[in-house]
Order: C-alpha cells, then structure tokens, then sequence
C-alpha cells in the first residue's frame, strides 16, 4: 500500500478500484512534472462535504518552481481552492492564476479532470508554472502531453519513466509522427547532424533518427536504447501515449551522452591497465620466492636456510592479494579469502615431512582496502610461521586454526594453536623476535588496531582492527 492509497483510504470515499488507478498514475507523477516544467498536484474530493485532499505532488526537476513543501494528505476548503473545486465537480479542463501566499511568485494554473473507468470525475490534477512559460505558446503542448500521459494506459514503471534532466532533449510527435515539438537541448542536439528545424520533421525522415519513436507508436511498447552517429552517442527514450488501444502521440527524450562514454571507457582501459599491473606484480614476487628456494636448496646453513624460507612465505603472501587484486576492478579485497590461501600455502611451504597438521578456518566476509590487506596478509603469515616453528616443540601433530569475526564497529582476527603455549617467562613488549616486531608494527601502525598474545590450550593471537568505510 502506497503513500497515495494511504491518503485515500484515510480521507476519501472512494473505491478499490478508482484509488489503485490513482496510484498508477502517482508513479509517472515525477516524470509529467519533469515533462511540463509544472509543479503537479492530484488533490481529490475529501470525504467531508466541501473539501479536497492532496493525495499526490511533485516538483519539477527541469525548471524552479516555488512551492510549499509537506502538503500531501492536507485538506483545503472548496473556497480556498475555486478552480480545483470546479474541475472535480464540473469535469472541465480550466485555465487560470494563482499565488500561494503573500508575496510568493504569482504561478499560471491548469486543472485537468482525471476520470475513472465509467467517466466519473474523482480528482483533479493541477499544473502550475511560471507565467512567462505561459506566454510561450508551444508550452501548452508540454501541459497537454502530460496530462495525456497521466491518464493514458501504461505498462508497469521501469527505467523508461524515470525522471527527466535540464540537459535532456524533448520532443512531441503527433498521432501521425509529425514532431510538433522540440525543446532547445531537442534542437541543439539535431543540429549536430545538420538538422536545422526538428519540429515538422516526420519519424520516417532519416536524418533526425527516430526510428524507436516509430517502434514505441507502432507496438505501443515504451523503448530506450543508445544510437551512435559518428562520434556522437544518444541515449533514446520512447514513450507512446495510448488511449482505445491507439498511440495518440509519442515522447522522445534525447540526451548526448558522448562524454559519459568516452569516461566509461577510459574507466574500462584504465582498469584493465591496474589489473594487468597487478598480475606482474604477483608474476614478478613469485619469481623472486623461486629464485630465494634455489638459493635455500644451496646454502648448507640451516639458520640460513630457515631465513629464506620465511622470506619466501612473506613475498608469497604479498602476491596473493595481488593476485586477488588481478581478478577484480575494485581495490578492496575479501581478507578472508586471502587468509585461507595464506593458511594453505604457509602450511605448504614450512611443515616438516614427518609432522601431521590439521587446519581450521571459519572466516565471514572482511573486506578491505587493498594496502590495509596486505598488511593484515603479513601479518597472519608471521603468526602462522610462529605457530609451525614454535607452537609444537616435540610433538609431532596438532592443530592450527584462523577464525575471522565482525565486531559491532570492527573485526576481530584469531590465529590460534593447541600446542605448548607461550613460555612462562614471554612478554611481548620485551621480545626481540623480528617476526613479533613485524606483526605489532603492520597492526598498531598501518592498520590501527590492536594485538594480543596469549596462552590458552596452545598459542592464541587476536588482531582487532577498525571497519573500513566500504567494508564496515
């Protein structure tokens, strides 16, 4: 139930039926606001004797009109209101002025009887504008029009009713397809295409490219589509206006919207270009993580060859998130996913032969920026390479779990394990492990949050860092 029928029922007597129409006609409201350059009101008789309600109203956007705003669902005496109240009650179309308050601009007024099904007048609508749009005198096609399509049958609301520009081209055709209106953006944009005068053309005439006029008359079907005409790229609205099953005449709104499609593939190439930068980027870490094992393969160190190693599972984890970055436009990043991957290949990588490791992962969605997740990458790298180097001390099995949770205005990360514990004698702040030292400075300084340590059934580390704007 809408706004329109909630007035209805609240303050008419009218039928089921008469108030659904109503509504119909509320949703094209805007656009026949946008159309006319009017201020449309729907005001309808109230149930008390000699009063009128507004059930509906818009403002248009294609021209400024001063109004007083919140009046849907008022009543207005019959005598405050005289040409509303002789339109609803006599059925006629009249024109007029008006002035809504002291010293307010003075407005020209038209009122139009909307009808039901067996004829019965049940509200008026009303369009108001400037006077010196009055003078004009192709402006009362635009009012005609759109009362005509008020009260014309229509397919359901799509995008095709959407509301109207400043910058948008109108223009009229007849029930013949003769154009017998054009606004100005109308003219400037058919003048591009050597089209001097737009109004008398016919839909037929190939140079003013109507074609989807003749398609929405013919079908009595709105359409919208994109013409391209040389460099020059048209957005086309089509509307037919039908009444007894004939198109009585046909809106068409143009818009040049070259330069949105010139940005849109500047966006496209440009993305492209971040993306294909990004597969180097993980192309170029993990060749250097190759050339690292080569050289762990040769050096007899075991110290030196445990140094590489993690060295090598760091750059891994950096190429990760450009990997994920590679796949996608956007520079946010699913940090969940890529803690499983890191999961995954830390395991790979650092266990011994002989050590059975189980892996457990329960992570919701986190997104974040992507230099945001790769810090948290490096982050969960070091812990998981301290779980497997330090966590199982003479054990030869265990487990080792990443548990991701959405706090009310953060996350909350866990890395956790069932092995020994931290020594009796650890303290955090006194550690001199680089890989500790790495972990507190990405959490503390390039993410902002806040890391803790400690021993419960195993190692348990938690991260928490704040939301960020598009993933919070």
């Amino acid at each position: 139930m809408g706004i329109v029928g909630d007035v209805c029922r609240k303050t008419t007597a009218l039928t089921a039926e008469q108030i659904e129409a109503l509504e119909v006609m509320a949703d094209a409201l805007q656009i026949a606001a946008d159309l006319a350059h009017a201020q449309v009101t729907v005001y309808a008789r109230a149930s008390e004797s000699s009063l009128l309600v507004i059930i509906a109203q818009a403002k248009p956007h294609t021209s400024f009109i001063q109004y007083r705003p919140n009046l849907l669902g008022t009543t207005v005496s019959a005598t405050e209101e005289p040409l509303i109240w002789r339109t609803i009650t006599s059925g006629e179309h009249i024109s007029g002025e008006r002035e809504w308050a002291l010293g307010m601009e003075v407005l020209a007024m038209q009122t139009f009887p909307v009808r039901d099904a067996a004829g019965q007048t049940v509200a008026t609508v009303s369009f108001e504008f400037g006077v010196e749009d009055d003078a004009a005198g192709d402006h009362g096609i635009l009012i005609e029009t759109a009362y005509q399509f008020l009260t014309s049958a229509r397919v359901a609301a799509g995008t095709v009713y959407r509301p109207l520009s400043a910058r948008e081209g109108i223009i009229i055709l007849d029930d013949r397809g003769r154009v017998v209106y054009a606004n100005t953006a109308a003219a400037s944009i058919y003048r591009l295409f050597g089209v001097g005068r737009i109004v008398g053309r016919r839909v037929y005439d190939r140079n003013v490219n109507l074609r989807l006029a003749l398609k929405a008359a013919s079908t009595r079907q709105p359409q919208e589509n994109e013409l391209e005409i040389g460099n020059i790229v048209l957005a086309q609205r089509a509307i037919p206006i039908v009444r007894g099953g004939q198109t009585i005449s046909t809106i068409m709104i143009v818009a040049d919207i070259t330069e949105v499609k010139k940005k849109e593939k500047e966006l496209l190439i440009k993305s492209a270009v971040i993306q294909e930068i990004h597969h180097r980027v993980k192309n170029n870490l993990q060749t250097i993580a190759s050339l690292l094992r080569l050289q762990a393969r040769r050096t007899p160190s075991a110290e030196v060859k445990a140094a590489l190693r993690e060295s090598v599972n760091r750059i891994l984890s950096i190429s990760v998130v450009h990997e994920f970055l590679s796949q996608q436009d956007a520079e946010f990043i699913d940090v969940s996913e890529v803690a499983k991957n890191i999961l995954d290949l830390v395991i790979e990588n650092m266990l011994e032969p002989d050590f059975n490791v189980q892996t457990v992962f329960n992570g919701r969605r986190m997104i974040l920026p992507s230099d945001q997740a790769i810090s948290l990458a490096l982050a969960i790298n070091e812990l998981i390479q301290n779980s497997i180097e330090h966590g199982f001390v003479g054990r030869r099995e265990g487990v080792i779990g990443v548990e991701i949770a959405a706090l009310k205005d953060s996350y909350q990360i866990d890395i956790w394990d069932n092995g020994i514990g931290l020594p009796p004698d650890f303290g955090r702040k006194e550690t001199n492990s680089l890989g500790l030292q790495i972990i507190r400075t990405l959490v503390e300084n390039d993410l902002g949050g806040t890391f803790q340590l400690q021993s419960r059934n195993g190692t348990r580390a938690s991260i928490i860092v704040p939301c960020s704007t598009e993933g919070g």
